[in-house]
Order: structure tokens, then C-alpha cells, then sequence
């Protein structure tokens, strides 16, 4: 991936911002530096809209979800998604509860090695999605839950799969897929999806009075709409996306944040005595508090700045020709 960067930024010097690679049989427009994205992003976001269709993704979600699908079933689940995230509390005091608890959880189990090292990686990950279990079921689950950490080591194998050469191939020429590693990512996928319909349905049985995503995916998908998006395979695969990704990229960030910390203690120093002076003593930072502590927040920016953990963002399609910056990229 470093190296796929780094060659996109020395072609960006001798073509410009704008221009074309070929990914085996596949053409694809680069889009390079600030201002051309922003251009592109906020002054074309129909043009540059949609999501773009992934053999890999294709062959795990057919066609489900919000992360990887694309056209009108995509904007429908994110529309929908969006609004009850919102409605739930997102960006807000209901949703920073669950946050503050999951904290008080992992504080204690970070405590309990007694200053000895150990390996933060799958403990994060459970925290992290706790919060996020606690939005799509309406609970969390104790961290040496059985059910919960096969579910964790299931996504991160799968992480670990699609970024694999033979999966990298797989995309450039869907039709290898016999020979490459897609059969075993397809696999693990369905294993995952598997739990995540065991996980939603207890969740419907035990807690039906609950204000929850799942629930609420689950109602639409009873309601017997014809034509509607909301079947199975949409309200499982947008589980699983909003468990996935919101679990690798916001544990990885804080793990990045924890290695810093260490390699930079005098920072470290400088954001407990702002904590000091803010926060009452026994609490936890709210996000309230945000306003009155910058230096954190400018420390916590220049995390994600520097662990930069999708650096190429998401692949995108054009619904229609677009002119842009003097080009006409095709549907």
C-alpha cells in the first residue's frame, strides 16, 4: 500500500492531478492532492457519488450493505442509516453514555495487568465494538464472551484477507478467482454473516421493546413492503459493515494514539495537565468538554493525520460523463 502511494504522488508530479492507471484490465482516474479532491468531493458530489463496484465485495455482499454497494440501494441504506444513527443520538449526550461506560470497562481491564505490558490490539477491539453492539442490538458483551471474540477474530482475518495479494489479484481479473485467496475471504464472510444473523436474532426475541439499528432494520424487513430494500441480505450486511468498519478504523486510531503517547511522553504530559485543569477529579472527558481543551483536541487531529488509515479512500464510479478540471472522465 505505501508503495501504491507513493507511486500515485510521483505520477501526480509528472501528469498532474488528474489522471489514468490501469489496474490489470480495469481504467481508473486518480485524483491527487487537496484541492483537486475537495473540488471533486464538495463541487461534483453527484458527479463523484457513487460508490464503485469491487469484484471482492461483489462476490462476499451481493450487491448488500452500504460500505461496498453502489447506485440506488446504496443511497437508500445510507440515507437510512444516517437518520437513525441521528435519531438515536449520534453526535450526542445518548450515544456519549455508552462511550463513557465502555471507557469505565476498559480503564478497569487496563488496571488489572498492574503496569505489565500486554497486547492492546484485540482488547480495543472489543471495546470499540461494544459501543458499536450497543447501537445495533442493545447491548454489550462481556470481553471474554465466546460468541463475541469468534466474531472479532473473524473480521480481522478478513481484514487481513483482502488485503492480501492474491485477493489484490482477484479484483484485477475476477475471473482467477478459482486460484486466488477470494474463495477463503467469501468464506470467512459468510462465517461472520452467519453470527451476526445468530446475534440479531437474540437480540429481536430478547429485547423486541428496544430502540435499536438492528430493530429497526428488522421491522422494515417484516413490514413485507414490496420492492423493498430491506430484506435479509441488506439488514445483515449493513450489521456487518457498520461492525466492521467502525471497529478496525477507530481501534486501529486509538492504538496509534496509545504508541505516540509512549514514544512522546512529554505530549502526553502536556494533555493530562489540561485534563487536570478541565475535568473534575474521578470523571471522564466529555465531549463537552472539547471546547475547553484544544490542545488535546489539536493532539487527537494530528493522530489521525499521521496514522492516515485509508489513504486512499474509498473507490468511487461516475454515473455520468463528468467535466472536470478541463478532463471528460466516462460514465
Amino acid at each position: 500500500l505505501h508503495e501504491h502511494i507513493s507511486s500515485s504522488l510521483q505520477l501526480s508530479k509528472i501528469y498532474g492531478s488528474v489522471f489514468t492507471v490501469h489496474f490489470g484490465p480495469r481504467r481508473a482516474v486518480v485524483l491527487a492532492g487537496y484541492e483537486t479532491i475537495k473540488d471533486a468531493l464538495l463541487n461534483h458530489a453527484e458527479e463523484f457519488g457513487e460508490r464503485a463496484e469491487i469484484p471482492i465485495f461483489r462476490k462476499m455482499t451481493q450487491g448488500n450493505g452500504i460500505a461496498f454497494s453502489h447506485g440506488e440501494r446504496w443511497k437508500t441504506m445510507r440515507r437510512f442509516t444516517l437518520s437513525t444513527l441521528r435519531d438515536f443520538g449520534m453526535g450526542k449526550r445518548t450515544i456519549e453514555i455508552r462511550i463513557l461506560e465502555e471507557v469505565n470497562s476498559l480503564i478497569k481491564y487496563f488496571e488489572s495487568y498492574h503496569g505489565k505490558p500486554f497486547d492492546t490490539k484485540m482488547i480495543l477491539n472489543n471495546a470499540v465494538s461494544n459501543v458499536i453492539c450497543s447501537i445495533l442490538f442493545g447491548e454489550r458483551f462481556e470481553y471474554d464472551d465466546p460468541v463475541f471474540l469468534t466474531l472479532l477474530k473473524m473480521l480481522n482475518e478478513n481484514v487481513k484477507l483482502l488485503g492480501s495479494p492474491m485477493v489484490l489479484l482477484y479484483n484485477f481479473y475476477p475471473s482467477l478467482g478459482f486460484l486466488s485467496g477470494a474463495s477463503r475471504t467469501h468464506m470467512e464472510s459468510q462465517k461472520a454473516k452467519t453470527l451476526i444473523k445468530m446475534v440479531t436474532a437474540q437480540s429481536h426475541l430478547g429485547i423486541t421493546c428496544c430502540r435499536t439499528y438492528g430493530r429497526y432494520l428488522y421491522v422494515l424487513k417484516e413490514s413485507k413492503k414490496p420492492h423493498t430494500m430491506f430484506d435479509n441480505g441488506n439488514l445483515l450486511f449493513s450489521t456487518l459493515d457498520l461492525f466492521a468498519a467502525g471497529t478496525e478504523t477507530t481501534s486501529t486510531t486509538v492504538r496509534w494514539g496509545l504508541l505516540l503517547m509512549m514514544k512522546y511522553p512529554e505530549i502526553q504530559r502536556k494533555i493530562q495537565e489540561e485534563m487536570n485543569h478541565v475535568v473534575e477529579p474521578g470523571e471522564l472527558p466529555k465531549l463537552e468538554d472539547r471546547k475547553k481543551m484544544p490542545y488535546t483536541d489539536a493532539v487527537i487531529h494530528e493522530i489521525q493525520r499521521f496514522a492516515n488509515l485509508v489513504p486512499m479512500s474509498v473507490s468511487r464510479s461516475t454515473p455520468t460523463d463528468v467535466n472536470f478540471r478541463g478532463y471528460v472522465i466516462p460514465k
